[in-house]
């Protein structure tokens, strides 16, 4: 099948044409028909198989020219990055349609993006938070949408945004066609669906969990955080092989510490990002990265949920995901397009059970690889993986209150006298056995 066997208006195959697309993948020949129906649709897809094109596809070919203001399709997802990226597509789609676009997101001055919208538009990217914020203040409108794209849902709830998605669906015009994608399929994505969809058609392009077939998968048993740097750099120095990498740790606090020990070995060749970097540091970085000026960019996995780029030549884990379909969406990355990928991963002994669910869920096992010759074995520690040290908690055995007794005792004989104030005529008559006074005081001072 190619893009000229589906129902595409001649501006769409232009622009496909121009991007150089002729096949669609799995998901956008499944999703095309199912969207084009006017159902429900929920799409099952791993990250790197064109999702984005899957939904954007049916939506502009059902869009409609009117002079109405606010927008008609309404595509939410979870990121800055995401926003962007999608922003991105739509403008490459739409080179030969008379359609305009607008992205909003939380983290820039909001007037800014109320002069946005106060042009009109008529396809709105936006996060949660900030479409809120837009929608309550009334800068954008809601009662045109005819079409509710939900993007990487799974990660929007992972993120806490819950409460916002049924905000907007509460916003939203009763009559209107729900289309949510997500990598994974979980209790609360099952529950939006209960709740807000209407006998959706299910699409999977591929079983969760399995892993892309052009990936090669390997991981080495490292003993600690130091022994990793170690490992890392061995293989980094190999610029020839290691021309694109994508380095993800599991915290914000420990991609700053990687790149801080990494920094003096690749200068000028390296970048870190994640949720408080600054949304220009952020971009740059991934620009300079995707245009190949940076080799090596190191991320969290929020942040890469929003990350398009192309020709990622190997995935670097450099800590073992707890969560097994993180693995999934990290090694993603790489093998787009029908290219060959490495993913690599550094696992603990801490983190063997993390590898064993990730495998688990895949349903295959990943090969394990011998450290290289020459490996420089760490002894320094982490504060989180020096051995904490456990105080015994020495429990003394109390008196029960019955064998106490009262709580006051009888005084000693000597602290039994009572303190009684004594008159001073009355100590004189103790004294000398009779009243003594002091005599009568001589009338008019004679």
């Amino acid at each position: 099948m190619t893009f000229t066997d589906l129902n595409l208006n001649t501006p769409l195959l232009k622009a496909l044409g121009d991007l150089g697309y002729t096949t669609p993948t799995t998901i956008q020949s499944r999703a095309f028909p199912a969207i084009m129906s006017g159902r429900d649709v929920m799409g099952i897809a791993q990250t790197g198989t064109g999702k984005t094109f899957a939904f954007l596809l049916p939506c502009l070919r059902l869009w409609k020219f009117t002079k109405e203001k606010h927008p008609q399709i309404l595509i939410v997802v979870p990121t800055h990055e995401l926003v962007t990226q999608v922003v991105e597509e739509v403008q490459k789609l739409t080179a030969y349609m008379n359609v305009t676009v607008a992205g909003v997101y939380g983290g820039v001055n909001i007037k800014q993006h109320i002069l946005l919208v106060s042009a009109g538009m008529d396809v709105l990217v936006a996060t949660p938070g900030r479409l809120l914020d837009l929608v309550l203040n009334g800068s954008v409108k809601l009662r045109s949408i005819k079409r509710l794209v939900i993007d990487e849902v799974d990660e929007m709830l992972n993120l806490g945004f819950r409460p916002q998605l049924i905000r907007v669906f509460d916003l939203l015009p009763a009559k209107r066609q729900n289309l949510m994608f997500s990598a994974t399929l979980t209790e609360d994505v099952e529950g939006l669906i209960h709740d807000f969809f209407n006998n959706p058609q299910w699409i999977e392009a591929a079983p969760m969990g399995t892993p892309l077939e052009n990936i090669e998968q390997t991981y080495y048993h490292i003993p600690n955080f130091y022994t990793k740097v170690n490992m890392l750099k061995l293989l980094l120095a190999q610029e020839e092989e290691y021309k694109k990498v994508l380095i993800f740790t599991a915290t914000k606090k420990l991609a700053d510490l990687l790149f801080d020990v990494l920094d003096p070995s690749f200068r000028d060749q390296i970048a870190v990002i994640h949720s408080n970097k600054s949304q220009n540091y952020r971009f740059n970085s991934v620009n300079q990265f995707s245009s190949g000026k940076l080799r090596i960019l190191i991320a969290t996995d929020v942040v890469a949920r929003g990350i398009d780029i192309s020709e990622v030549s190997h995935v670097i884990n450099f800590d073992t995901p707890e969560v097994p379909e993180n693995y999934i969406h990290r090694i993603g990355r790489t093998g787009r397009a029908d290219r060959k990928g490495i993913a690599i991963t550094f696992v603990t002994e801490a983190e063997k059970e993390n590898k064993e669910r990730i495998e688990l869920l895949m349903n295959s096992s990943i090969q394990q690889m011998p450290l290289p010759d020459g490996l420089p074995i760490s002894t320094l520690l982490t504060e989180d993986e020096k051995p904490q040290m456990i105080t015994k908690n020495i429990r003394v055995k109390l008196p029960s209150r019955e064998a106490s007794g009262p709580a006051f005792h009888e005084k000693l004989e000597k602290n039994k006298k009572v303190n009684n104030k004594i008159r001073y005529s009355e100590l004189m008559r103790i004294k000398y056995k009779h009243p003594k006074t002091r005599g009568q005081k001589p009338r008019g001072g004679k």
